[in-house]
């Protein structure tokens, strides 16, 4: 089929011939520019643009799933709402690409050049984010608010019916004790690591399941070890005291669908 590319900014075309797709072209002509090329909700998944120039493209809503972008330009680009999940962009220079909404679990991001880039609201979740250059943590989560709060803070402790943590387990947790950590992970690259986990409420409803319960956890901002890079919700203390527990129908936790449990308010 023709596939013919063009800058969004100024409709020149930057390349015209046959190809089998967008992602053919592309990969066919990865050592041209394609500086400024519109590719707006382009499917590229598992495409090889290693060393690619996508320099202010266009790639809003992209399907980059799994794509090789090692060493790739990116600079400038628009990323927004992308996906990005799976993603090699091991080296790429992403300095001010929008990236605001876009889908980057599982995408490996070492080494990667992420000076002003826009990360609001990115999908950062077990993302690898080792010795990215560059990253502005404080743009990567909201949780960085509890750095600044001035007394006991409270946060979630989702927990099975035994009252046991749901993945890693080890703590009975009980309404009224206090609960101390000594051997906790303070490394902001590890989303999930050795100390007490605590959550926001959001992220506790979407791990939910049947029979769990949602603890009240109170802490202070001395006691937090470590708020992950991207955190989805999670965050680490070294000690808290578990003072209650939420009501689940209050929160609409308690609707059943053909079998399933989901969160929904009546």
């Amino acid at each position: 089929m023709k596939i013919e590319i063009r800058r969004w900014d100024n409709d020149e075309i930057i390349i015209c011939g046959e190809y089998e797709s967008v992602k053919d072209c592309l990969e066919k002509n990865r050592n041209k520019s394609f500086y400024g090329a519109n590719l707006r909700s382009a499917n590229l998944s598992s495409a090889d643009l290693r060393s690619a120039d996508l320099s202010s493209a266009d790639l809003r809503s992209a399907n980059l799933s799994s794509a090789d972008l090692r060493w790739a330009d990116l600079r400038s680009a628009d990323l927004s709402s992308a996906d990005l999940s799976s993603a090699n962009l091991r080296w790429a220079d992403l300095r001010s690409a929008d990236l605001s909404w876009a889908n980057l679990r599982w995408a490996n991001l070492r080494l990667a050049d992420l000076s002003s880039a826009n990360l609001r609201w990115a999908d950062l979740r077990l993302a690898d984010l080792s010795w990215a250059k560059n990253i502005n943590k404080y743009l990567t989560t909201p949780l960085y608010i509890l750095l600044d709060q001035p007394n006991k803070i409270v946060a979630y402790k989702l927990v099975t019916k035994e009252n046991i943590g749901p993945f890693n387990g080890g703590i009975v947790y009980e309404i009224g004790k206090e609960y101390e950590e000594k051997d906790f992970d303070t490394d902001e690259n590890n989303q999930c690591g050795q100390g007490i986990n605590l959550a926001t409420l959001d992220w506790c409803i979407q791990e939910w399941k049947e029979g769990y319960k949602i603890l009240l956890a109170e802490f202070k901002k001395k006691d937090i070890v470590c708020i992950p890079i991207g955190s989805d919700g999670k965050f680490r203390v070294k000690r808290c005291k578990i003072i209650g527990e939420k009501d689940l129908k209050e929160i609409g936790v308690s609707k059943q669908k053909e079998g399933i449990w989901i969160a929904g308010v009546n």
